[in-house]
């Protein structure tokens, strides 16, 4: 049986960024993402990235 890693989790002081898979030629496209104010995270829809706002560290 094969686990698949855990996707990456960043925490950032922006509500809106940047995402390209951080691996130069191996990453994908780079998006921009627009964190909503309510939740506080959102998920890249290529690397499936979790990028969390500052505000809301430690609850989600």
């Amino acid at each position: 049986m094969t686990t698949t890693p855990a996707p990456e989790t960043r925490i950032v002081d922006e509500w809106r960024v940047a995402c390209d898979g951080g691996e130069g030629a191996l990453g994908h496209p780079r998006v921009w993402l627009q964190i909503p104010q309510d939740r506080g995270w959102v998920e890249c829809p290529y690397c499936d990235a979790k990028i969390i706002h500052r505000d809301f560290e430690g609850e989600v």
